[in-house]
């Protein structure tokens, strides 16, 4: 009978391991929990370029009256396609989505707003990502909802799903609607 050496036993136990974290770490309480110092904040200043022709927005319209959504997305990101139609719904709904393209490029990002709609009332485009970095961006999706005041009430890191839309999306534009 072959010896078994403890070399051969311990990429296995790593693997089961490893596995057993990620299948706890899918079923965290709020997987999506990352930090944010931007909420009870101003927005800080909205730095982008057009992206071709469509309308662009500015510091002034994050302050203006309302509420509104600010989504950072790009072409190449997939949780950004699967977020899209969730998107469409709320601006469908009438709520006011700017949107930042993300570090891409300009002709895959209207190949995707052609592809799956434009849900955006304005769309500016931050290709260096600087604009993302003073917002405290982790990543593609992510988005705000801002307050009649300019002021970030909710900061989501991730894709918008119908669950993260009834739990965490209308229930921060509710709240943001109401009187400080």
């Amino acid at each position: 009978m072959a010896k078994i050496s403890p070399l051969m036993i311990l990429p296995p136990l790593i693997f089961a391991g490893l596995a057993g974290l990620f299948y706890v770490g899918m079923f965290r309480d709020d997987p999506d929990g990352l930090p944010s110092t931007m909420e009870g904040r101003a927005v800080p200043p909205v730095v982008v370029v057009p992206l071709a022709d469509l309308p662009v927005f500015d510091d002034a319209t994050l302050r203006s009256d309302g509420v509104k959504l600010v989504n950072y997305w790009a072409s190449w990101c997939a949780p950004c396609r699967a977020e899209h139609p969730s998107l469409e719904l709320l601006a469908a709904e009438g709520v006011p989505i700017y949107g930042v393209n993300y570090k891409d490029d300009p002709e895959k990002a209207l190949a995707f707003l052609a592809e799956l709609g434009d849900p955006y009332t304005a769309i500016g485009a931050d290709s260096s990502g600087r604009m993302g970095v003073n917002w405290g961006l982790y990543g593609v999706p992510e988005t705000f909802v801002i307050d009649a005041d300019g002021i970030v009430r909710l900061r989501f890191a991730g894709p918008i799903t119908a669950r993260i839309l009834d739990e965490k999306i209308r229930p921060a534009i509710a709240a943001a609607a109401e009187p400080n």
